[in-house]
C-alpha cells in the first residue's frame, strides 16, 4: 500500500485517524496519507448538527463530496478507511469502491438505533466495516463486520482512577460539548446547576472555538471569562481531568465513553432542536437510551437491563434542568457509598469492550488484507 485516503470529519474521529496513520505508517515505510484537510476542508467547518444547520450548508457538503471524489479519481489511493462521519463518509467510500478501491469504515452506523434498512447499502459500499461494540457484527451478513475492541478501552485499560482522599479537595467536571451548538445549548443550564456548588469545578474544551465560546458564556453568566476564580477553563485534559474527577455532566457523545472508561460517576445530558427531537422519538425505537455506556449494558446483558437502573443517568431535552442536574450532584459528592455504586456499574457496562491485541492494528490489516481476520 503505497497511497491512502483517510477521511475523519470530526474531533473524536480525527483521534483515531492519526493513530491509524501512525500505525499504517509504520507497516508501510513511505506511505502517502491525504485526508480532508488535504482538500482545504476544516474539522470545525465539517463538524455540522441537526437538520437544518445542514440543511443550510448543503452546497459546502455538495462541493466537499464533488472535490474529494476528483481525488479519489486523480490520486488513485491504494485504500480508502473512513472513520465515523457516516452521512458523508459512507457516500465516498461508496465512490471509490465502484472505482475498485479497497474501502474500510471504522466505527459502525447507529443501525442498532435506527434505519436498519441503511445495512444493504452500508455492505454495498465497503469491503470491511471495523466494529468498536461486540454486539454489532451480528446485524451483517457473516464475514463483513469485525468487533475489533474499543481503541478508548484499550487505553485506559493500565490506567487506574485516581482516587479522591479523605480532605482532598473534590473536583467536578463540566464538558459541555465539542460543537459551537451544543455548548450554546447545554453549558447555561450546567452554570445554573452547580450554582453554589463549594468544589472545583473545571471545563475542558475541545479546541481553540469551543474554547472561546465556553469563556464567552461564563462571562455572560457570572459577569468574567475566569468565572471570578470559580471555574478552571483549560483546553484539552478532558481524559485526564475525567480520571481525577469526583464525577461529572458530560454532553452525550464519545465523552460519556471516556468517563465511564475513567470510572468516573456521570450525568449524561443533551438537548437538541425540537424538530429533531421530535424526528428521533419517533423514529429510534430499538433502545432506551442515548449514552452509550447505558446502550453496551442494555445490549450485552438484557436481564441485568430490565431489573435496575442503568450506569449513567440520563437527562434528555425537558428533562435537562438545573434542578435535576444539581439533585444527582448532590448525591455524589456527598454519599461516598452512592458514588462506589456507580463506579462499579461503569465497570460492568465497559468490561464488554476490551479484547486482546490492539484495535486500530486491525483495522491497518483490514486496509491491506481482503481476508484480514474475523
Amino acid at each position: 500500500m503505497k497511497r491512502l485516503l483517510l477521511l475523519a470529519g470530526e474531533e473524536s474521529g480525527l483521534l483515531y485517524a492519526r493513530e491509524i496513520a501512525e500505525k499504517a505508517r509504520a507497516a508501510h515505510p513511505g506511505l502517502e496519507i491525504r485526508g480532508y484537510a488535504d482538500s482545504g476542508f476544516a474539522t470545525h467547518d465539517l463538524a455540522v448538527m441537526g437538520f437544518w444547520p445542514v440543511v443550510k450548508k448543503i452546497f459546502f457538503f455538495l462541493r466537499v463530496k464533488k472535490t474529494l471524489e476528483r481525488v479519489i479519481d486523480t490520486w488513485r489511493p491504494d485504500a480508502v478507511c473512513t472513520v465515523d462521519y457516516p452521512g458523508l463518509n459512507l457516500k465516498l467510500a461508496a465512490y471509490a469502491k465502484t472505482r475498485g478501491v479497497r474501502t474500510v469504515h471504522v466505527v459502525c452506523p447507529q443501525v442498532w438505533a435506527w434505519k436498519a434498512g441503511r445495512i444493504p447499502k452500508i455492505e454495498a459500499a465497503l469491503d470491511r466495516l471495523c466494529c468498536f461494540f461486540p454486539f454489532e457484527p451480528k446485524l451483517f451478513r457473516p464475514g463483513f463486520a469485525e468487533f475489533i475492541g474499543h481503541p478508548l478501552a484499550s487505553a485506559f485499560a493500565a490506567e487506574e482512577k485516581v482516587e479522591v482522599e479523605g480532605g482532598q479537595r473534590k473536583v467536578l467536571a463540566l464538558l459541555p460539548g465539542s460543537r459551537l451548538g451544543e455548548i450554546e445549548k447545554i453549558l447555561p443550564t450546567l452554570l445554573a446547576a452547580v450554582e453554589g456548588v463549594a468544589v472545583e469545578i473545571v471545563i475542558p474544551a475541545a479546541n481553540e472555538r469551543a474554547e472561546q465560546a465556553i469563556r464567552r458564556i461564563v462571562a455572560r453568566r457570572v459577569g468574567d471569562a475566569d468565572g471570578a476564580g470559580r471555574f478552571r477553563i483549560q483546553r484539552g485534559g478532558a481524559r485526564e481531568l475525567l480520571r481525577r474527577a469526583t464525577c461529572a455532566v458530560v454532553a452525550s457523545g464519545t465523552a460519556t465513553l471516556e468517563a465511564a472508561l475513567a470510572r468516573c460517576p456521570t450525568m449524561l445530558v443533551y438537548k437538541v432542536d425540537r424538530l429533531l427531537a421530535w424526528f428521533a422519538r419517533r423514529v429510534i425505537k430499538t433502545i432506551r437510551h442515548v449514552g452509550l455506556a447505558n446502550i453496551i449494558w442494555e445490549k450485552c446483558d438484557p436481564a441485568a437491563a430490565a431489573g435496575g437502573p442503568g450506569p449513567m443517568p440520563e437527562l434528555l431535552q425537558e428533562a435537562f434542568t438545573s434542578a435535576n442536574v444539581r439533585r444527582q450532584l448532590d448525591l455524589w459528592l456527598s454519599d461516598e457509598t452512592a458514588r462506589q455504586a456507580a463506579m462499579r456499574r461503569l465497570d460492568a457496562a465497559m468490561d464488554y469492550l476490551r479484547v486482546t491485541g490492539d484495535p486500530l492494528g486491525r483495522v491497518v490489516d483490514a486496509l491491506e488484507c481482503p481476508t484480514a481476520r474475523v
